[in-house]
């Protein structure tokens, strides 16, 4: 799983950088969070584009998905992007999907968090019901193929992955050890700091507290550094930009951030993960 791309740096460095971290990882699936890929907020059918062409399997998002609304007609029509599954029902797009790759129903979930952001639905209330549709009845399924989704199950076993899209690690944590054991990863996104706490708990989850962010990483949280200087320091909301530099002029520092998890999938527990 790989960390929220900013802006045309975390493009770049996606098409640089990906292809040659699934092939030398042997990188059976992809996920990305690419909410701010667009010029720093929001996403473009471009950059889901260039993303996908990059080596991501779904594309994952957050509350600023919602930033250029031409992209909200994508969100309908495109069968790889996800935004949180715990908006309100009517909101375009989808939260969740399954797709069978390798002979695997691998289920991506997207969810975001209320402490310190806009009081959506329930994220723990809504992965119960999205888990208990799965196990109710497999023609629920968003899949991305035409054939009988029967079919499929009948044959592989499915891998559950949950990018929880939130402000507060403490949020975080909570949502990891109310579904360790029913996911097989979750991985926050959203503060664009990578932490430091990846793990398997105690019932098989692998979890990380955020992702971090993919872009310039001498920058504030992937934004030019001065601009956020004079917000943080005036207090007044000039609109930030993704960094295009350093702060000293030199060459850009990007990086991609993220993890890489191994999941057992006759029991969909973890067996491993490291950060990227």
């Amino acid at each position: 799983m790989i960390g929220d791309v900013v802006g045309e740096p975390g493009l770049k460095i996606i098409e640089k950088e990906l292809p040659g971290i699934i092939k030398d990882n042997n990188v059976d699936f992809t996920v990305v969070n690419g909410e701010n890929s667009a010029d720093g907020f929001g996403m473009s059918e471009e950059s889901l584009k260039r993303i996908m062409a990059g080596g991501a399997d779904v594309v994952t998002s957050g509350n600023h998905v919602w930033e250029k609304r031409p992209f909200w007609q994508i969100l309908e029509t495109n069968d790889v992007i996800l935004r949180p599954a715990n908006y309100p029902v009517g909101t375009p797009g989808r939260g969740w999907l399954c797709l069978e790759k390798n002979n695997i129903a691998w289920i991506v979930i997207n969810l975001q968090g209320r402490e310190l952001m806009t009081a959506i639905d329930c994220p723990f209330s809504v992965f119960d019901k999205i888990v208990k549709s799965l196990s109710n009845s497999a023609s629920k399924y968003h899949s991305l193929f035409d054939h009988d989704m029967n079919s499929i199950l009948s044959n592989v076993y499915p891998v559950i992955i949950v990018d929880f899209h939130a402000e507060s690690s403490r949020e975080k944590e909570a949502l990891g050890h109310y579904i360790n054991g029913r996911a097989a990863l979750m991985a926050g996104t959203h503060t664009h700091v990578q932490t430091a706490d990846e793990q398997i708990l105690s019932k098989g989850t692998v979890y990380i507290s955020d992702l971090g962010m993919t872009g310039i990483s001498d920058s504030v949280i992937g934004m030019d550094a001065k601009i956020c200087l004079e917000r943080t320091r005036k207090q007044v909301l000039y609109r930030m930009e993704p960094a295009t530099q350093s702060q000293d002029g030199s060459e850009n520092k990007t990086s991609v951030q993220g993890i890489i998890a191994e999941i057992d999938i006759e029991t969909g527990k973890g067996i491993s993960v490291r950060r990227l």
